[in-house]
């Protein structure tokens, strides 16, 4: 034990006497290193006892404190705001920087949904175009893709062919007159729509609803199938008796799944790359600095539990004397959780939903307070 070097009381601090000299330049930190020095050897027994640490084992602890108060307060940032900052740039310093809330990334993320409802996106769709054949009713899209040279297979979004439409086949050969008024209405073109009777005399309403009984006795009694597109296998019906082209639009697999991914050179694209740098000793408050100086305590006190598990005993005189390291250790790490739980609950009760919630709370108690003032009643 006499070989060991503790602190006297008398040094001073200077730039280096830190570990990593994070804040050894702040003047803030130079002028409360000292301080916390004594602070820490006194509550440690110093004077009355010696305390097994030196003056550069304090100073490492108080730098630690600092940096574990900077990254709890980070981390908290990072997780109020990380839907705000990913993407945005890493070069700089988040440190001193209000982060506003954005929709930047939603509307990045609901890209994907708009590419398929087909309302936008950022995937680009094609439209491609087959030989029909006479009586071949088959096609393998999938095999079209090959041709085309396309790598993956593809995502067929829609088919340009349809049934014929109703409205050629609205004609009730018991609507007519025998007055010739359909062969009248076929001479100014009008007879494609409607039988001339019904065109002249039933409201517009009349025919949509004619046309949806087709549609309806179409779907019901006959089979209203045009096409049929199972694993890009795309079925026409009826069976084509002419040739022709198809066209239809697709999507490409690989374009839809590399949609996901965004170069994110120089942007942030993680928590570890959010350019929170070790803070400012000196902007950090009086309240910062009371967490930090009995953090810096309880870290000391652990320390010296280390070191006193050495020697679990020293000889004296006529006997041995049994060291403190058990209750030291416990004692420190008790201290630290409890202080780390302590600024973690204040971020929390600091963040923006809490905050929203109690200012929400304080203006429904004070509508309540105003509700309850007796209203002037004025005598005219």
């Amino acid at each position: 034990m006499s070989d060991i070097v503790i602190w006297e009381g008398s040094q001073s601090f200077s730039p280096g006497d830190t570990p990593f000299a994070f804040y050894d330049n702040d003047l803030d930190f130079q002028v409360d290193a000292d301080k916390v020095i004594r602070y820490c050897a006194t509550r440690l027994g110093y004077l009355q006892l010696d305390v097994e640490l030196n003056a550069n084992s304090y100073y490492a602890c108080f730098e630690e404190a600092v940096t574990i108060y900077g990254n709890e307060i980070f981390q908290y940032k990072i997780r109020e705001n990380f839907i705000s900052m990913e993407g945005a740039s890493s070069e700089g310093t988040a440190n001193n920087k209000l982060i506003n809330s954005s929709l930047d990334r939603i509307i990045s993320i609901t890209d994907q949904y708009g590419t398929e409802a087909e309302v936008g996106g950022k995937v680009t769709k094609y439209t491609g175009a087959f030989d029909v054949a006479v009586d071949q009713q088959e096609y393998d899209l999938d095999a079209w893709a090959l041709e085309q040279g396309i790598t993956g297979s593809i995502e067929v979004r829609k088919v340009f062919y349809e049934s014929p439409p109703a409205i050629l086949r609205y004609f009730d050969p018991y609507a007519g007159t025998g007055t010739g008024v359909q062969s009248l209405m076929d001479a100014f073109d009008f007879g494609s729509y409607s039988p001339g009777v019904n065109f002249l005399l039933m409201p517009a309403s009349f025919d949509a609803l004619k046309i949806q009984a087709i549609e309806f006795n179409d779907q019901i009694r006959r089979s209203a199938y045009s096409f049929e597109l199972i694993n890009n296998r795309l079925k026409i019906f009826p069976i084509p008796k002419t040739r022709g082209k198809m066209f239809f639009e697709y999507y490409k697999d690989v374009e839809k799944a590399n949609a996901g991914f965004v170069d994110g050179d120089g942007l942030i694209t993680n928590v570890g790359e959010v350019p929170y740098e070790n803070p400012v000793y000196a902007d950090i408050n009086s309240v910062g600095r009371h967490w930090i100086y009995n953090y810096t305590l309880a870290l000391a006190k652990e320390l010296l539990g280390y070191v006193r598990g050495k020697y679990t005993t020293i000889p004296i005189p006529g006997a041995e004397a049994t060291l403190n390291q058990a209750d030291l250790l416990a004692d420190a790490r008790t201290e630290q959780e409890r202080l780390l739980l302590q600024l973690r609950e204040m971020l929390e009760q600091s963040s923006r939903t809490a905050q929203l919630e109690r200012k929400a709370g304080e203006a429904r108690s004070t509508q309540e307070i105003v509700n309850g003032i007796p209203l002037t009643i004025y005598v005219g």
